[in-house]
């Protein structure tokens, strides 16, 4: 954890390796905090520990803890908010490095190469292609509170932003259409942004048919969950110009097979779930839900109820 939360007198506190099954001397825990745990392990706590009332993982995303087993009396509440900073951030440096071509220069530098294609003069064609966030359109599907740190940061940097989720209307300040109404955006869109959860009805809706919709200049960023897109389809999409490259950080199958040929493909960035490993506020949000919890109020970000 990031930070260490203020614990109340009277209520007892046990660190364990997440890596381990859980020691059975605290198998009589009524609530459990969870951050990088692997599945097995989280199965274990499900099935051993009998007196849980309240789980909080401080990962954005859920889905691990909910695929784990644990008894429905068992309140489930996620660390949504905890990682808007980091993700955003990462997010752009992506839009950032895929506009500016810095994964090219990496490759020129390798081989002591002054790339002429990429520097001196080169005309401005907004529209045409992706080389600048000033006037890039940029998509963001999955408006969440992590699309809301993002989203003015672009703005400050010149780029017309939209959201896309499942109900149109107007999310902090910003356009959002529905999902119905992306067949209409995507051909207009210079950047896709994916910040979609993990969940049945997402699953690999980054799929061959959106890519054909997207202008050939675009770049598909997937910072949401691997999930949500059939790497198959992109990588085919990329090798056939139907976009100009992506940039991914999530990926369905975690750490990314030696052998996955997204590794060599010099128009596709890669980087290793990397985005939001930094909770900030961890200590302060488990602090809340735990005087919450004791006094048997409402906790904060609740994604399954006991």
């Amino acid at each position: 954890m990031s930070d260490s939360p203020t614990v109340p007198t009277g209520v007892q506190v046990a660190r364990y390796d997440i890596a381990q099954p859980l020691p059975d001397d605290v198998l009589d825990a009524e609530a459990l905090v969870v951050w990088g745990n692997g599945d097995r392990q989280l199965s274990d706590a499900a099935r051993r520990l009998t007196r849980l009332r309240w789980v909080q993982t401080l990962a954005a995303g859920p889905d691990a803890v909910l695929a784990a087993g644990f008894a429905p009396e068992v309140t489930i509440t996620s660390g949504r908010g905890l990682h808007d900073g980091p993700v955003a951030e990462h997010t752009l440096a992506l839009l950032l490095a895929a506009a500016r071509r810095l994964p090219e220069c990496v490759r020129a530098q390798d081989e002591h190469r002054w790339a002429h294609e990429l520097g001196g003069m080169q005309a401005f064609r907004p529209g045409m292609e992706f080389r600048s966030l000033a006037g890039a359109r940029v998509l963001i599907w999955g408006f969440g509170s992590i699309a809301a740190r993002l989203a003015p940061l672009l703005t400050a940097l010149g780029a017309e932003v939209q959201g896309v989720a499942r109900t149109a209307g107007t999310r902090h300040g910003y356009p959002v259409i529905s999902t119905f109404d992306l067949p209409d955006a995507l051909p207009r869109a210079d950047v896709l942004v994916s910040l979609l959860p993990a969940t049945p009805q997402n699953s690999r809706v980054l799929d061959r048919a959106v890519f054909d919709l997207l202008p050939n200049h675009a770049f598909v960023v997937n910072v949401g969950r691997g999930s949500v897109l059939d790497e198959e389809a992109l990588l085919s999409a990329v090798r056939d110009g139907l976009i100009a490259g992506a940039a991914l950080d999530v990926f369905d199958t975690e750490p990314l097979p030696a052998g996955s040929p997204l590794w060599a493909e010099p128009r596709i960035l890669l980087t290793p779930h990397a985005a939001g490993g930094r909770p900030l506020g961890a200590g302060e949000l488990v602090s809340e839900n735990l005087v919450a919890f004791l006094a048997g109020s409402e906790l904060k970000n609740v994604v399954a109820r006991g």
